[in-house]
């Protein structure tokens, strides 16, 4: 039985053990987005029948989403003038424009707000505080008792954002809908549609229709993973794209929503789809097809007047579309590589005093800002438009780390903050064996609600430019809404608080208990979700050789059980109560659980006993921050990193340089074999090295070549014969350069190293 009908049955439970007759209590209230004031009072307010609304002008849709929201709870019952209970809408110009105060009394329900955005918001919060039950109509009335409660509230952002990509995979207008739903719901007001790429143009343009009748549509995809090898290919034509009429309805929805959708349209790079239909926008003039793989590709657009014209009308009629003030021109991954080659680009850069391609890309951006303000709109990019100097007014979306969205701010231009390391939702959130496949990196739910996107070293009025942040979900790796709304959730819950609640008072243990109440209500939503709330870390911990495993999760209130003979852990297992001696091989089982079911995944761990735990380790460079794994003490500590590498705590990453480890044994052993893993994923930029050089107590180094093979992990197993040392120093030389023609070509290769075995 799967978690998520356990939690339906469990809250079948809860519902009617909380009725009587036709009533229902609610005795907690866990919102999210956490609002930035929250009292609860004495006394109840008990909601029996369809209450009056009333409401001064301007309140529109917010009254709407109430509505509809009570119709849940009375089905059938009207507003009529005879009742007692009222809800009431009231103007405050003193409350901040996407602010609202909620107050529940006795008599009342009172929201006040200066704006549509602040009562809707309101209204998302009531929602909250309703039971899940009432998420879906009913055929019977309920009484519902609601706790006393006063709420202040407003968000901390201006700017609270999630994105989509539907040129990898494109999802049905409903499900767009959907989409735009769970944002409102979360007080999220943009939605960031990414509607081309290299494998697909998805919305229709009238006047070139070669857009729609070739750049949407790709002859095959790409099956499995892109580092698979060999590639292969499902054989069936992919593709599609949205009526104008179709984004009018979705645009119009959105609004309603308190939503805005912020369009991209990519430039001058991820472009292969459109020189697919029309050539001549393309530097070489050579017939492509759309890319039916995912990754960067040389094809970009050649800067000249008919590329201008070109975008110039495309524009034109993705700003009749989209009223947004903000229109998203991609920038990002760029090759240059055409343009190196180009004579007209060489000749462009000499005629405009350029130094060189990146300033070509600069002169690209600002000739397409000039037209789009001319419009009366707004530029945004990801943060490659710096190269070469930002455009006057442009936007900046930043997403290689922090960097980017820092120096813009100090320019004075206004950032959304979508680094890879908190806000990539495509990225895998647990390192169970069983977590569908994503393109990589590794994303917990906990680093997600860590994430602050107003980074250090900014002074107080730069700041202010940082004006919201944004979770992106890239969809090489999925084909259908179940998964999208799987990898969004609950991370985007996570996002939501950063961008709406105070960063003081945001505090994860209680955010958790949180996300297990909301999980009910996704559940009566229909909504896939990912539920590692159950699910247990581990930590080997090794102090002068007496190792104790540590075993903990995440929920409070229930119980580890584990086993160590290789059986599976049941209600009669051992339960956790301190750390687990380890003095040879183990392999523990363990899951969490309530008094009468598993909750969540068997987590399982071996650990490899070896001659090198609880040593002394030193490393001559730190690894990278994004993949430091457990630390250094990690590559010696028994366990092995899964085999994918991604948030398992046991892969070290290190970016462009070479690798000195020293382990001091503290006594002479003897050493017959040293065994290592080396990650070879080529299409991210990690390449294993060619050789590992080793040496022992400062002796001569012996140098071991690693095989040439194109497997993803490597084995290393280096032999010795009657060697005893103390010391023992690794030299692991980076791979280099990445060579032309494949991906990241020019840029420095990743190193990743697993456990070091000595036995």
């Amino acid at each position: 039985m799967s978690v998520k009908v356990l939690l339906r049955l469990f809250f079948s439970v809860f519902l009617f053990a909380s009725c009587s007759k036709n009533q229902i209590s609610v005795e907690e209230i866990n919102i999210i987005p956490k609002p930035q004031k929250l009292e609860k009072k004495a006394g109840q307010f008990v909601l029996n029948e369809m209450p009056i609304i009333k409401f001064e002008e301007g309140f529109n849709e917010a009254v709407n989403a109430l509505k509809d929201i009570l119709s849940h709870v009375f089905p059938g019952k009207k507003n009529e003038e005879n009742q007692s209970k009222v809800i009431s809408f009231i103007k405050d110009s003193s409350i901040e424009k996407e602010g609202y105060q909620l107050s529940i009394t006795t008599k009342e329900i009172v929201i006040k707000a200066s704006s549509e955005e602040g009562a809707f918001y309101a209204v998302q919060s009531f929602r909250q505080i309703l039971p899940p039950y009432f998420e879906k109509e009913r055929s019977e009335s309920l009484a519902i008792v609601l706790p006393c409660v006063e709420i202040e509230d407003s968000p901390r952002f201006s700017y609270r954002g999630m994105h989509l990509d539907v040129s990898r995979h494109m999802f049905p207008v409903e499900f767009i809908k959907k989409y735009i739903d769970i944002l409102a719901m979360m007080k999220m007001n943009t939605f960031h549609w990414h509607l081309t790429d290299d494998q697909g143009w998805r919305i229709e343009i009238k006047k070139y229709p070669k857009l729609n009748s070739i750049s949407s549509f790709r002859k095959e995809t790409l099956i499995g993973h892109y580092n698979d090898t060999p590639q292969t290919y499902d054989g069936e034509k992919y593709g599609g794209y949205y009526r104008q009429d179709e984004i009018k309805e979705i645009v119009e929805y959105a609004k309603k929503k308190q939503i805005t959708i912020i369009p991209e349209i990519e430039m001058p790079g991820h472009s292969t789809a459109v020189i697919a239909a029309y050539p001549e926008l393309g530097c070489s003039g050579k017939q492509i097809d759309v890319a039916k793989k995912w990754g960067v590709f040389d094809d970009v657009f050649c800067p000249n007047d008919s590329t201008f014209i070109f975008l110039q009308n495309v524009l034109d009629e993705v700003m009749d579309l989209f009223p947004s003030e903000v229109i998203h021109i991609g920038g990002d991954e760029a090759p240059k590589t055409q343009w190196e080659s180009s004579a007209f680009c060489q000749d462009l850069i000499r005629k405009e005093g350029l130094i060189d391609e990146h300033g070509l890309q600069s002169y690209f951006i600002t000739r397409i800002e000039k037209y789009v303000n001319s419009k009366g709109r707004k530029i945004i990019g990801w943060d490659e438009i710096l190269e070469g100097g930002l455009a006057p007014n442009a936007m900046l979306m930043s997403w290689r780390g922090m960097n980017g969205g820092i120096e813009a701010a100090k320019s004075k231009h206004e950032v959304v903050m979508s680094p890879t390391s908190h806000c990539y939702f495509d990225y895998y959130q647990s390192v169970h064996k069983d977590e569908p496949l994503a393109i990589g990196g590794y994303l917990p739910l906990e680093k997600v609600y860590a994430f602050d996107p107003v980074p250090e070293g900014l002074s107080e009025e730069e700041e202010q430019y940082i004006i919201g942040a944004q979770g992106n979900l890239w969809t090489e790796y999925m084909k259908d809404e179940d998964k999208v709304e799987y990898m969004i959730f609950p991370r985007i819950l996570a996002m939501s608080e950063v961008v709406w609640s105070n960063k003081d008072a945001r505090d994860y243990a209680d955010f958790v208990e949180r996300v297990e109440h909301f999980n009910q209500r996704l559940s009566v939503l229909d909504i896939n979700y990912a539920n590692h709330l159950y699910e247990i870390s581990g930590e080997l911990t090794a102090e002068e050789h007496d190792m104790k495993y540590h075993l903990s999760t995440l929920t409070k209130g229930k119980v580890i059980r584990y086993t160590l003979d290789g059986s599976s852990p049941d209600l009669n297992s051992e339960s956790y109560d301190s750390p687990i001696a380890i003095q040879e091989n183990a392999l523990i089982k363990a899951a969490v659980f309530d008094s009468k079911i598993q909750l969540g995944r068997e987590f399982t761990q071996e650990i490899l006993v070896h001659k090198a735990m609880g040593s002394k380790i030193s490393l001559n460079i730190e690894p990278h921050k994004s993949y430091t794994g457990s630390g250094k003490k990690g590559l010696i500590n028994g366990i092995k990193g899964s085999d994918s590498r991604y948030g398992d705590k046991e892969w070290l990453g290190f970016w462009g340089e070479d690798l000195i480890i020293d382990i001091d044994l503290q006594n002479s052993t003897e050493i017959e074999t040293i065994r290592t893993r080396l990650y070879n994923a080529n299409g991210q930029w990690i390449y294993a090295p060619k050789q590992i050089m080793v040496s022992f107590d400062d002796g001569a180094f012996q140098t071991f070549e690693v095989d040439e093979s194109d497997d993803l992990i490597k084995d290393v197993k280096l032999e010795f014969s009657g060697i005893e040392a103390k010391m023992i120093r690794l030299k692991v030389p980076n791979f280099g350069f990445i060579p032309k023609g494949f991906q990241g070509a020019g840029n420095k290769a990743w190193t990743f190293i697993d456990e070091i075995i000595i036995e």
